[in-house]
């Protein structure tokens, strides 16, 4: 017979402010096979888990039922609370009395009622529960780190610096990310590529370091700790080994009006290319939809009607003036496996365009532009070689006038959440506009200003006080053009309250950041979520903001949710860490609580194969009897393979039918 042990806690006023525990603990008593109850004022502090200690000793407890907050919180401590007693620590269970009861539930007699039903519930549960003992995985010391931004640079550096190796895979021909296509950065207006420059310069250097650039991640398999990795490195129909970066392939190129998306399209590029000055590597890339040369006939494959000359290869000019012959037309994708212990996700943000916001002109007006434009536009390798000019005619602007939060904070486009860098990188555009253009009249209609970094306030009050930008709270509701081509805006002054029309020479839009737009299909190859946006979904925002829901994956910077550099970068540096603590050892302690197939059972129908969602259940055959089977280190324990079981056959250890039937069973007839 199971002697069990419950304890409430009243987490302060948290729990004990809506239901009696004093009450509950006492009717836990009653119950079958408890033979102690208390309650304690703060279960999860030093003095909680001592009474919780003393309580299992002295009543020779084998059981132990907690009420408390969310098992998200502390099942970790309690599991260590009845371990450091004797007790095997999986021969626990915790009932959430805080969110699921006291939160929750108004009336303090329901709340009462209640947590007591819940309580009887873990007593039914762990009843029939087993011990569980964990298993050594080894560790493979090598990290894998998904983007080329300043997140992924610094979190691939940190990583190096440990002494560990790490592969850096970047889908563009150039790390740099979002920094790189920056003039400055507030709150300091440093040139950002003499920031990151050095940085993109040590990954490159760095022993430790593989950088695959213009490649992609084709799948992972495997576990914590070790993860096989396919990578797409996409040819670049150069040779890197034979390149000298003289670019002379660059200048010549005869295909030249091609957009060239690093200036968001306002300037051109040639077929073959390196996407800005300072890429890294520095090695040119054929665009391949676009190149002469790879879009003409094949002589050699083409079909020859007799008497008819064979097509000849157009072009070729990229070919001809490389004198290191490192353009090699017959590159293919090639395909990379690598092991590695850990991954890191760093795949950073998109902004929205100006075609989405009708009301703006929904990208019909050329002198409309968004503020990654503008960044484009001032920085001196720009398009404009970093003059502010109206784009339909190249004359400087006498107004202009910037507009905050569009698409952010709107409900109406199904983005209620504030895009956190708008408000800073507004003022620091004021700023840069009045040191272009002295005698240009700058307005920003914002909704209100969100500027909670060091010196980030300081900095808005800069570009107010001593840059003389005119800040106006409000909303425009619309823009549209006069025939002379000057723009007009409608809207109001909320302050003042009266409405607001002024002309403006140049709009600048502070578009929402928004998740990559293949963010869930990589979510989905790494075998993680996203939340409703398409941003990956951190285990808990306050306590672990940096692990994903698959063990040995973490995600950093602006893939979880819009932030700014010094942001990133110290979360950067975080993921790094936590990466080195998992490399720290040489063995890892698996989690027991994963799915297991009893193969007698099992009909071979692979229900389970198909429903996991972390590719951890194989069907194997063995004497001519398939049945299915888990990789319990893959495994998360998530129990969907289990619900899909229709003969009871999968069941996750530790939430086995059985102890589910208990559950319900002491609910109803207890």
């Amino acid at each position: 017979m199971a002697r069990i042990g419950v304890f409430i806690c009243h987490c302060g006023s948290n729990i004990a402010g809506k239901v009696d525990v004093e009450q509950v603990a006492e009717m836990a008593m009653s119950l079958p096979g408890v033979v102690y109850a208390s309650h304690q004022k703060y279960s999860c502090s030093e003095a909680g888990q001592k009474t919780i200690i003393e309580g299992i000793k002295e009543n020779n407890i084998d059981r132990v039922v907690i009420g408390s907050c969310s098992p998200k919180m502390h099942e970790k401590t309690f599991r260590g609370t009845i371990a450091q007693a004797g007790i095997n620590s999986y021969l626990l269970e915790i009932a959430n009395l805080r969110e699921h009861v006291s939160w929750v539930t108004g009336d303090r007699d329901k709340a009462t009622e209640k947590a007591f039903d819940l309580i009887k519930a873990a007593v039914g549960r762990v009843t029939s529960a087993k011990p569980l003992f964990p298993s050594q995985i080894p560790v493979t010391k090598k990290a894998l780190v998904i983007g080329g931004g300043i997140a992924g640079i610094q979190t691939a550096l940190d990583i190096a610096d440990m002494g560990h190796e790490v592969i850096l895979v970047e889908r563009e021909p150039s790390i740099g990310g979002r920094m790189a296509q920056l003039d400055k950065t507030f709150p300091t207006i440093d040139c950002s590529a003499c920031i990151l420059s050095p940085r993109m310069v040590d990954i490159a250097q760095h022993p430790n370091i593989t950088l695959y650039s213009y490649s992609e991640v084709e799948s992972v398999s495997g576990y914590i700790g070790n993860f096989d990795v396919v990578i797409r490195k996409k040819a670049r129909y150069v040779d890197a080994k034979k390149c000298t970066g003289c670019l002379e392939c660059t200048t010549k190129c005869p295909e030249k009006n091609i957009p060239n998306e690093f200036d968001q399209g306002k300037a051109m590029r040639r077929a073959i290319y390196v996407p800005f000055a300072q890429a890294v590597p520095k090695v040119p890339v054929i665009d391949a939809e676009r190149c002469r040369y790879l879009n003409s006939p094949d002589p050699a494959t083409a079909e020859v009607a007799e008497g008819e000359k064979a097509p000849k290869r157009r072009c070729g000019t990229c070919a001809k003036v490389c004198q290191a012959g490192a353009v090699d037309y017959e590159q293919k994708d090639e395909l990379i496996a690598e092991r590695v212990g850990a991954i890191v996700v760093a795949t950073g943000f998109n902004v929205t365009g100006t075609d989405e916001y009708g009301e703006y002109g929904a990208g019909k007006l050329p002198n409309v532009i968004t503020g990654l434009d503008f960044e484009r536009f001032v920085n001196a390798s720009g398009p404009t070689d970093g003059k502010i000019v109206r784009p339909s005619d190249g004359e400087k602007p006498k107004r202009v006038v910037f507009i905050q939060c569009v698409g952010s904070r709107d409900e109406s486009k199904g983005r209620p959440y504030c895009s956190r860098i708008c408000c800073m990188y507004t003022a620091k555009q004021a700023i840069l506009t009045r040191e272009k253009l002295p005698d240009a009249e700058i307005f920003v209609f914002y909704m209100d200003i969100r500027a909670s970094g060091k010196g980030y306030e300081e900095f808005v009050l800069r570009a107010q006080r001593e840059y003389g930008a005119n800040y106006v709270r409000g909303r425009v509701s619309r823009i549209y053009e006069m025939p002379d081509g000057h723009m007009v805006l409608k809207g109001a002054d909320t302050l003042a309250g009266i409405p607001v029309e002024m002309e403006a020479d140049l709009v600048v839009l502070a578009t929402a950041a928004t998740p990559r737009e293949d963010a869930k299909e990589l979510a989905n190859i790494v075998g993680i979520t996203t939340d409703s946006y398409g941003f990956i979904n951190e285990v808990h925002p306050k306590l672990k903001p940096i692990e994903v829901a698959r063990d040995g994956i973490f995600a950093t910077g602006a893939c979880l949710s819009p932030r700014d550099i010094p942001h990133t970068v110290a979360m950067s540096s975080g993921a790094a860490a936590k990466v080195g603590i998992l490399f720290s050892k040489d063995h890892l302690k698996s989690d027991p609580m994963v799915a297991e197939v009893d193969p007698f059972k099992c009909v071979a129908c692979g229900a389970c194969v198909a429903v996991c969602p972390y590719k951890a259940i194989n069907l194997e055959e063995f004497r001519g009897m398939k049945f299915a089977k888990v990789n319990e280190a893959m495994c998360q324990g998530c129990g969907t393979c289990a619900a899909a079981c229709r003969p009871g056959a999968a069941q996750l250890k530790g939430v086995t039918d059985e102890q589910i039937l208990k559950s319900l069973e002491a609910v109803t007839q207890w």
